[in-house]
């Protein structure tokens, strides 16, 4: 099938970038979030990251203007069931898309695929509570959206040829990337950076550095753009969390043990940037490290 509508449900910080890019590629899109605040703060968002790209010259005015006029929300989450596709970009929580899913079931098409953006959820598991485990899979974007050029596509053990097909030609309708990964916890990305993020907090934790030096070292010493504990910031302290979870509970490996001050931080709602703190505090004009 050809998808020219898509749903997208969840207005935070991977849903607005979803929305954003679906639109700018051509899609009708309806967003939804269970706050109307929410959905305003998304579209503020969206609107901001428009107008840098055409004041950056990778779009023009009309495109941007476009893409807004492509997109609309709501707070019923049954006003996405005549969609194409629906992509849940809620939170990292298994029951909470559990019950996105059931709640939409009744209210769609019988051609509608259903995806979700979980970055280590297993899909064969969260279809089986469906009834098109046929027609679901994991479609999991990189953070920021709008930037990030790569896609995971993950199909679960029932997915068939022609969803996994329709939702590669998204892809690539997006401009983006697709690698395709099996169905086993964190996938592809999140099974290798997640792990090495664990890791810089037990290094932390175990006093080998200090947050600034496991930054400076990882950047300067391996080239990455962010170090691994300004990067869990960025990510979130509890999206991390809930991965290495993931990672230990599915593979019964020690080697995927949460760092004990990981679980500490969340514990003290210290989740990174979108709270203000974590491993570095961001309540004044430059982030000052916690440790």
């Amino acid at each position: 099938m050809e998808i020219q509508s898509v749903g997208v449900v969840g207005a935070g910080q991977m849903g607005n970038g979803i929305a954003h890019v679906m639109a700018l590629a051509g899609y009708d899109v309806m967003m939804t979030d269970i706050s109307a605040d929410a959905l305003d703060a998304a579209m503020k968002t969206i609107t901001g990251n428009l107008d840098r790209q055409v004041s950056r010259e990778k779009i023009t005015a009309d495109e941007r203007n476009n893409a807004l006029d492509r997109i609309a929300s709501t707070t019923t989450l049954s006003d996405l069931g005549q969609c194409d596709l629906i992509i849940e970009s809620a939170t990292e929580r298994e029951t909470v898309k559990q019950a996105i899913f059931e709640d939409l079931l009744p209210h769609l098409t019988p051609e509608t695929i259903l995806t979700s953006n979980t970055s280590s959820i297993s899909i064969t598991r969260l279809a089986s509570r469906t009834d098109r485990p046929e027609k679901f899979m994991g479609f999991h974007f990189m953070n920021p959206v709008p930037v990030m050029p790569l896609v995971e596509l993950i199909r679960g053990i029932a997915t068939d040829e022609p969803t996994f097909k329709a939702c590669k030609a998204v892809v690539d309708k997006l401009g983006k990337t697709a690698a395709t990964a099996e169905d086993f916890p964190a996938f592809i990305v999140n099974r290798i950076l997640m792990p090495m993020i664990n890791e810089a907090v037990y290094t932390l934790y175990e006093g080998v550095g200090n947050v600034e030096s496991i930054d400076k070292a990882m950047k300067l010493g391996t080239n990455h753009p962010m170090g691994p504990l300004e990067l869990a910031d960025f990510i979130g302290l509890d999206t991390c969390l809930a991965i290495m979870n993931v990672l230990h509970d599915g593979l019964a490996d020690t080697k995927y043990r949460p760092c004990p001050l990981l679980t500490k931080y969340v514990e003290a709602g210290w989740l990174g940037r979108k709270s203000q703190r974590g491993f570095y505090d961001y309540r004044g004009d430059v982030p000052v490290p916690t440790r």
